[in-house]
């Protein structure tokens, strides 16, 4: 199918297609139906279901099923038809949906985890269910058997989970702020390397198969792009959320990542680009400008008779300086600073009003949004989250792709 790439003004924002309400409880998660004008959603409400339009343009739920406990994560692969559905007791169950939408049964429950369950992901190659939890640790069992493969234990809450279907590599970020990355086999796994950037807990990943990288977004506000592909190592910050991060998606076909937060913020970032990677922070004991000493630094403090200063560091080159060397604030989105931040009075001369052009869009989805998914190839996004609202939104005015597979947006 071809692509329809469309210009996109600055004025372009998501369109609110639809508002589903219903729910008694925080929606933990809710997924487009591919090729179908439905959502299924899960809840902290004990509560699934699956909602489907009607004639009248309104969302009507065809199925209501109630959970024995508080559904935390789902996972939905619709060739099949398998829905699991992840609980606060620790148990996935697997259920199977009638092609019409209008029947669900039972299949089976795992038991995954000791505690509530974070994440899901279903492999149809291995016949594997993968998920992460509160317990610490990360599980995958059979669904032929219902049988415990293997589990592998981190040292905090596994928050989120990507998994790589074709090399059975395991992303796994964790509440403090580490990110694994695993081997699955069939009864073991083998830890490859772990990432490290953040400030704050793993809240949302997004692997990229075909470019192989990797994005992760964090409660210190920040999502990082990690190239896992061909320049390992390499790390690039982005900064434009007020607020934790609570859910990424990159658009492989334009190049784009589209982000979620707590306070309703929707970003669209251009990765299209040739952008700069953030320096690391340099240490010293004096001002890297004007050489005066930092409040620690008693020797030289002693030797010149003067008082300490407090370290900043300026964000464009990274050096440790003092507040009379850095009094200027500026944005810089090539390095993914969409705020204005520190940086030193020469790294700010440097800086071309040209230089300060964003290079995100950012809209405001006008509810709390814990959790979102898209349809890439139709351009649609779901968002739902603590105030028990699930929107649907067409993304196609700002992502500018959309693919001809007969989505009526009416």
């Amino acid at each position: 199918m071809a692509a329809e790439i469309h210009s996109r003004p600055q004025s372009s924002r998501p369109i609110l297609l639809s508002k589903v309400e219903g729910h008694q409880d925080v929606v933990s998660a809710a997924l487009l139906i591919p090729k179908e004008d439905g959502v299924i959603t899960a809840s902290e409400d004990r509560t699934i279901r699956v909602w489907l339009k009607r004639d009248s343009g309104q969302y009507w739920p065809s199925i209501y099923h109630t959970m024995s406990s508080p559904c935390s994560a789902m996972a939905y692969h619709h060739d099949s038809r398998r829905i699991f559905v992840g609980q606060d007791n620790g148990a996935i169950m697997e259920f199977h949906v009638s092609e019409d939408f209008n029947k669900m049964n039972f299949v089976k429950t795992y038991p995954a985890h000791q505690n509530r369950v974070s994440a899901i992901t279903f492999c149809l190659a291995s016949e594997w269910v993968i998920s992460t939890g509160h317990d610490k640790c990360i599980s995958w069992m059979c669904t032929r058997s219902g049988s415990m493969l293997g589990r592998h234990y981190f040292t905090s809450w596994a928050s989120c989970l990507q998994y790589d279907h074709e090399t059975r590599h395991a992303f796994v970020g964790d509440y403090s702020g580490q990110i694994t990355l695993l081997k699955l086999e069939q009864n073991t796994c083998s830890v490859i390397t772990t990432l490290k950037g953040h400030e704050g807990s793993i809240t949302s990943l997004w692997w990229d198969p075909v470019q192989r990288l990797l994005f992760s977004g964090a409660s210190d506000h920040s999502i990082i792009m990690w190239d896992i592909g061909g320049r390992k190592g390499r790390t690039l910050l982005l900064q434009g959320h007020h607020d934790k991060v609570q859910a990424v998606c990159y658009i492989q076909l334009t190049r784009q990542l589209v982000s979620c937060s707590a306070d309703g913020g929707i970003a669209v970032w251009n990765m299209d680009i040739s952008r700069e990677e953030a320096p690391q922070w340099l240490e010293s004991d004096s001002c890297q400008k004007c050489e005066q000493p930092f409040f620690w630094n008693i020797k030289q403090m002693w030797d010149t008779k003067t008082l300490g200063l407090r370290q900043h560091h300026c964000r464009k080159c990274g050096q440790a300086v003092c507040g009379k060397c850095s009094t200027k604030r500026s944005s810089y989105p090539i390095m993914g600073f969409e705020f204005q931040v520190r940086v030193c009075d020469s790294c700010f001369e440097s800086i071309k009003d040209e230089d300060r052009t964003s290079l995100a869009t950012f809209h405001e989805g006008k509810h709390n949004i814990s959790h979102m998914s898209m349809d890439i190839s139709r351009g649609l996004m779901v968002t739902c989250g603590s105030d028990r609202i699930v929107k649907i939104w067409d993304m196609t005015p700002v992502v500018g792709c959309s693919l001809a597979t007969g989505f009526s947006s009416r």
